[in-house]
């Protein structure tokens, strides 16, 4: 089964939804910017138990305080349902 990808206005609705994030090509991001270090990799944990959870996995880059996630659905070949959902659950965790 494949995943099917979303056309120019469903990303754009989605973004208008997720204020956070940014598109960057067939990729979703976002960077959080936590309270200190140990609290920016907890988020990761968090992010990291939902995404097993999902089965959909984002890109994670941490720097210091700085967690910037990378949302594609790479075996679709771009940005489907699956990494809106996962924004949102990640928005949520990042609180």
């Amino acid at each position: 089964m494949t995943t099917q990808l979303l056309n120019e206005t469903e990303i754009t609705d989605a973004l208008d939804n997720l204020p956070e994030w940014a598109r960057a090509g067939d990729a979703l991001t976002r960077t959080v910017e936590a309270s200190s270090f140990p609290a920016g990799i907890d988020l990761v944990v968090r992010v990291a138990e939902a995404a097993e959870s999902a089965n959909h996995h984002p890109d994670i880059d941490i720097r210091w305080r700085k967690v910037t996630f990378t949302l594609s659905t790479h075996s679709a070949g771009g940005l489907t349902a699956q990494d809106v959902a996962m924004a949102q659950e990640i928005d949520r965790l990042a609180g």
